[in-house]
């Protein structure tokens, strides 16, 4: 059989090499889209193929065969990085994906955690093909055109008729918001194709156009004679804490009667707790949830936002701070390179960063020092900038809790019921107990020290932890387990948001939605500062209610939450999926409104304009 089909790959590769791909587009069509066998990719990748086909079997008079095998290797890479990126993302790669290549060598452990066994067979030929050629054995000769050469009028025929094709799949839904609908209809390889090419100039709102009381009107802000808590927290310490991959379900959870998080329960039930928080990053994870907390912005249309806005001027919370007289520094235990953070930093102005450098290769875990060793040297920095006479904003972003959760067996705080042990959404649970731990070692070094009580501490998730699109059967089972129903996106996306202080001596659990972009003027808000002439996209959600937080990169495009439900468009907003926010991860038809709808896009427009016109920063000189 084996010899019969080397037999095909050298008389007829045209038809070899176009089943291969379409087995393959199968293998990606179902582990991104889910869609059972259809005519899809036939109609959709197979006339791309074939233009690559065409071509080949017009110019290539010689090694043939190796051309149709480098196409190979070229789409089943796509298809492979398409099915990877999804995994992770929920979205569909483009080449600006590209940008971030970098990123991926140290993030390696999660990739590869992401690798199903069967996405591996995507890759069999291609290993089959060059054993054989590599061992001499039924050696393949590439350098000699294949015999059969297609008659060049059934191949022009065949070019007109793909090209029509691809045209035909692409055109019609440009329009499309939803990147993964647009993939699915155009054809994963038209789609890529669609994105290199349709280069569209920016489109921006004048810069003296963007005002604060235009955009607090497509919110719908409420102005009010008196705001509660104004000033609650003027004067004091500032600590802002990232809590890696941690999601709001992990509040108050309880598993065969072990608490998963006591000390971040706890605090959420003593203070402000906002439990309808929403994260809003993008490609940048842990670093856009670090830029849209300090700048009320949003995050960038493509890209992360430490890539694309780190060379500007950006309006930010250290600055703010360091207005009113305070020292700013922020603690970090991978280094500051990765993700750009060096220039994020210079860009919102933080006076110290502390990075790898500082904390060492003592007790690491993934790609930096333990949450432990973080909180434990950073309360060293923290009792020196005590005894300044000026208060202090703090960031501090947790890291042992990361993906894919693999924390060492020294690292274990709890025991974890038997039907947890050994799946993802176990190890995850598992990590977090490790977070929570090392958090209230941290709290407690902050009231030993004299700290606590002079300060205000904000806590929240910087991402979700688990993707939908990453979970097996057993996860989704658990994860059904634990809330008493379908796991959902807007349980996916939640994250929790705690204001701590000492002062606060009336816990209140907040109900109106929030999201990252709205930490900001929060907090504005406590500290008894005016935001007038800061642009911010956010809201201070002590005091609004109604709210529209935009999503990007991990929802398609035009994704939102309103106070009724997650949207997701599909071309547009009359055949988009309305979630509810505390239903049972099942559709219905009411919800969201396309008025809000475009109250969404219209503000990521408006702050991709405001931040992309923004003075470029002066550079140091190196």
């Amino acid at each position: 059989m084996l010899l019969n089909a080397l037999q095909s790959l050298r008389t007829k590769p045209f038809g070899f090499f176009t089943v291969l791909l379409l087995l393959k587009s199968y293998l990606a069509y179902v582990a991104i889209f889910g869609t059972e066998l259809s005519l899809a990719p036939l109609l959709t990748e197979i006339p791309f193929i074939w233009l690559i086909f065409c071509l080949i079997e017009w110019f290539a008079s010689k090694r043939k065969l190796l051309y149709y095998f480098l196409t190979n290797l070229l789409v089943t890479a796509i298809f492979f990085a398409a099915i990877m990126y999804y995994q992770y993302y929920g979205v569909i790669v483009d080449y600006h994906a590209l940008e971030q290549v970098n990123q991926v060598t140290a993030v390696k452990n999660s990739v590869f955690s992401l690798i199903k066994p069967y996405y591996l067979l995507i890759f069999t030929d291609i290993v089959v093909l060059a054993v054989f050629y590599l061992r001499g054995r039924k050696k393949l000769d590439w350098r000699l055109p294949s015999s059969g050469r297609e008659r060049r009028g059934y191949m022009t025929a065949l070019f007109v008729v793909s090209v029509v094709m691809c045209f035909v799949n692409i055109f019609p839904n440009r329009a499309s918001m939803n990147e993964l609908k647009k993939a699915e209809d155009m054809g994963i390889l038209n789609y890529e194709a669609y994105t290199i090419f349709s280069k569209k100039t920016q489109d921006w709102t004048p810069l003296a156009d963007i005002t604060q009381e235009k955009i607090d009107g497509i919110k719908q802000i409420q102005p009010l004679q008196s705001l509660e808590y104004q000033g609650a927290a003027k004067g004091k310490n500032l600590i802002i804490i990232q809590m890696e991959s941690f999601q709001n379900f992990l509040v108050g959870l309880e598993l065969d009667g072990q608490q998963v998080t006591p000390n971040i329960s706890r605090l959420m039930k003593e203070n402000f707790y906002f439990p309808n928080f929403y994260q809003q990053v993008g490609q940048g994870n842990t670093s856009d949830a670090e830029f849209i907390v300090n700048t009320s912005l949003y995050i960038p249309q493509r890209g992360a936002a430490t890539g694309v806005y780190a060379g500007k001027e950006l309006p930010s919370l250290p600055k703010l701070m360091k207005s009113q007289g305070y020292n700013t520094a922020t603690f970090h235990t991978n280094v500051v390179e990765f993700w750009n953070r060096g220039e994020l930093y210079k860009a919102i102005g933080f006076d110290h960063y502390y990075d790898a450098k500082y904390f060492g290769e003592e007790d690491t875990v993934f790609f930096g020092a333990s949450d432990e060793v973080l909180y434990r040297k950073t309360l060293d920095q923290l009792k020196e900038m005590d005894q300044q006479p000026e208060p202090f904003y703090a960031q501090i972003i947790s890291m042992t809790a990361h993906h894919p959760y693999s924390i060492p067996e020294e690292k274990y705080k709890m025991k974890l019921p038997e039907r947890f042990e050994g799946t993802f959404v176990g190890d995850y649970i598992r990590a977090q107990n490790y977070a929570d731990y090392a958090l209230g070692e941290f709290i407690a070094g902050l009231k030993e020290r004299g700290i606590w009580d002079n300060s205000i501490i904000v806590i929240y998730g910087d991402h979700l932890g688990l993707p939908i699109y990453s979970l097996e059967r057993k996860d989704k089972e658990l994860m059904e387990e634990i809330y008493g129903r379908e796991y959902s996106y807007t349980d996916m996306i939640n994250i929790p948001l705690a204001v701590i202080g000492a002062d606060f001596t009336h816990p209140t659990v907040f109900p109106q939605i929030g999201g990252q972009v709205d930490v900001l003027p929060t907090i504005a808000n406590l500290m008894g500062i005016d935001l007038a002439g800061q642009i911010h996209f956010g809201q201070d959600i002590i005091n609004q209610t109604y709210n529209v937080l935009p999503q990007r990169y991990y929802l398609p495009s035009g994704s939102f939450v309103s106070e009724k439900s997650l949207f997701m468009p599909g071309s547009g907003y009359e055949d988009g999926t309305q979630y509810p926010l505390a239903g049972d991860g099942g559709h219905h038809s009411g919800g969201a409104t396309e008025k809000e709808y475009n109250q969404a896009l219209e503000l990521l427009h408006l702050s991709n304009s405001y931040a992309g016109q923004l003075p470029d920063r002066v550079r140091e000189p190196q």
